[in-house]
């Protein structure tokens, strides 16, 4: 599978620090909606609290990830978180890097 942006401009190119941040439960994120601004690329997921988090992922799979600890960062593209463990409850547990 390719990687989408790999030729063009270099604004499409990968990029190894986000540029933009957006925390899914201070947004009124809902579960199963697209993530905003996904349409073309995903984001990286910051994970604040211990959780498994099942996500849509760029290419369209749908992937659970097990034992998320807390204060990492999972580095795949995703468009959509579909379901987590534990329920957000508070700002900076769940954050979309774009």
């Amino acid at each position: 599978m390719a990687i989408r942006g790999l030729e063009g401009n270099q604004n499409a190119q990968p990029r190894v620090f986000a540029h933009d941040a957006l925390d899914l439960q201070e947004s009124g994120y809902i579960l199963g909606d697209a993530i905003p601004n996904t349409e073309t690329i995903g984001v990286c997921l910051y994970v604040g609290v211990a959780n498994d988090i099942t996500v849509k992922m760029e290419g369209g799979s749908i992937v659970k990830f097990k034992g998320v600890t807390a204060g990492s960062f999972l580095p795949v593209l995703v468009t959509q978180v579909t379901d987590l463990q534990t329920a957000l409850t508070a700002p900076g547990e769940l954050i979309a890097l774009y």
